[in-house]
């Protein structure tokens, strides 16, 4: 059940709330991204404790060929494997089908692929993709669906998205015959598709929303296309999913792509790039972006950022933090990843009390322009 509990009064942003099998989700919200049942570099206790992450997401492609379903369903499902009690969400592998584009072949039935681990075929298909994630047992189990490149040509856009319709009819049809395996409540999440084309984009917005399920996700954005064309598609998409159901704008993204999507009405984000970023040394903050390899700070001696990070980077200084990536020690890595996902927790955190309070659209406007300086 989703409730909300705020709106802003000048914009689409709203708090709200999300009740799951392991918990509730206050919204909005930034999952990490714990592909194969990990963020790189951090371990659940600190993502509990230090980072205040209400949900991870876990991957089917790669949770599939390794650990494998056999090993998950003997530890009774992803969070007992890993040691996770809160919501979790699974990307059903459609993305990963798009990107591994030299191996695999898509057709009606689903789609043949090579791991790439050691070349051995596989077949994922709208149904076997539903009893994979109930195997897995996340909370949030995503639609099959196909991600366009970008750009897409419109006749491409049009013909996958009619095959993705057609996939989610299939996957409703399944996830609605099977229970949930492990004794809670699961919710199944279908994906708006149709590139950067409104038309497209309207007609499965409108496909979607009459399926009637508990969370709408919205796909094949944030790759590659500008700002402005995804902002574009992210609104008409916005007006048309169900306003009492929350929204998953996927893949996003940057400080200022997530505020500006909240503003038109989306709740649940997530993107690799927070930890990606930090182990290339790339730190967001509360002031901006900081390359902390840089020389310039290796004699600073203030925080990485007071405003916005964990206990452990307030302790720790830039100059610390540099000389750790210029001995290439593993701690920078952890401590820059850290630092990254606590700033996006606290960014939407903010967000939050800034809807409730009804300031969020001027605190938008003034804080976006600091977030993209960089330092």
């Amino acid at each position: 059940m989703f409730t909300i509990s705020a709106k802003d009064p000048h914009s689409n942003a709203r708090a709200g709330k999300l009740q799951t099998g392991h918990g509730e989700i206050l919204t909005p919200i930034f999952m990490p991204v714990g592909t194969q049942g990990s963020v790189k570099g951090i371990h659940q206790h600190e993502l509990d404790q230090e980072v205040k992450a209400q949900i991870i997401l876990g991957n089917t492609y790669h949770l599939y060929l390794r650990p494998g379903l056999e090993i998950l369903e003997r530890a009774g499902g992803l969070h007992n494997f890993i040691g996770w009690q809160k919501p979790m969400l699974t990307d059903s592998g459609g993305y990963q089908v798009y990107s591994l584009s030299g191996m695999r072949k898509i057709k009606e039935e689903g789609v043949k692929f090579q791991s790439h681990i050691d070349g051995s075929y596989h077949l994922f298909t709208p149904e076997n993709v539903m009893d994979i994630q109930r195997t897995i047992g996340a909370d949030i189990m995503m639609a099959f669906d196909e991600c366009t490149p970008y750009p897409c040509e419109f006749n491409y856009a049009k013909k996958s998205m009619g095959m993705t319709h057609r996939w989610l009819k299939r996957c409703i049809q399944r996830f609605d015959e099977t229970e949930n395996k492990y004794g809670y409540h699961q919710i199944f999440a279908p994906i708006v598709q149709g590139s950067t084309y409104p038309d497209l984009r309207k007609e499965s917005s409108e496909f979607i929303a009459g399926c009637g399920r508990e969370l709408n996700a919205i796909g094949g954005l944030s790759v590659g296309e500008p700002h402005e064309d995804m902002y574009a598609m992210t609104d008409l998409v916005c007006q048309i999913l169900p306003a009492d159901k929350p929204r998953y704008l996927m893949g996003v993204g940057l400080p200022e792509n997530i505020l500006e999507s909240i503003a038109l009405g989306i709740d649940f984000f997530d993107c690799v790039l927070p930890t990606r970023n930090a182990r290339h040394g790339i730190l967001y903050t509360s002031a901006g972006v900081i390359h902390i390899k840089n020389a310039k700070w290796k004699d600073d001696l203030n925080p990485i950022d007071t405003q916005s990070s964990s206990h452990l980077s307030q302790k720790h200084s830039k100059a610390y933090l540099r000389h750790l990536f210029q001995a290439g020690e593993m701690l920078a890595l952890q401590i820059a990843s850290l630092h990254n996902l606590c700033f996006f927790l606290w960014l939407v955190e903010t967000a939050r009390d800034k809807i409730i309070s009804g300031e969020f659209a001027a605190w938008k406007n003034h804080i976006i322009p600091t977030l993209r300086q960089k330092l």
